[in-house]
């Protein structure tokens, strides 16, 4: 994750310096905000990769003597299909029209939601990954 971690430290330079320029040029408290803000999610993700890869070592595809094989292997647990999604997204749907036409539609739209989201949650809770 070190190359991921060059990448992303070099696009949170880049807003670093756009940002300065637009503070010297523009004086425009939401460019600069938004500016800074990038920066700043950048340089986080690119804390995180180099942190990766100090803890784990380097990957198999970081080398330049890396085979495929050495990845290989059971890559994560790939659900069927399930209702929460569909849930999930029609809680948020009733939540913006809620914001539009009353509380009481925002507060049934929230309900929606949690349900969607604790399907998701919770549907594989009680799967054993053996």
């Amino acid at each position: 994750m070190k190359s991921e971690a060059y990448l992303f430290g070099g696009v949170a330079v880049f807003f670093l310096l756009t940002d300065v320029a637009y503070i010297w040029f523009a004086r425009e408290p939401a460019g600069i905000a938004a500016l800074t803000v990038s920066c700043f999610m950048a340089s986080v993700i690119a804390f995180f990769c180099l942190v990766n890869h100090r803890r784990k070592g380097a990957r198999p595809e970081d080398r330049r003597d890396g085979e495929v094989h050495e990845r290989s292997g059971r890559l994560a647990f790939f659900p069927p299909h399930s209702r929460n999604p569909v849930v999930t997204a029609a809680g948020v749907a009733i939540c913006a029209v809620g914001v539009v036409y009353g509380f009481w539609l925002f507060l049934i739209g929230i309900g929606v939601l949690a349900i969607g989201l604790l399907g998701m949650v919770l549907e594989f809770a009680d799967r054993d990954d053996g």
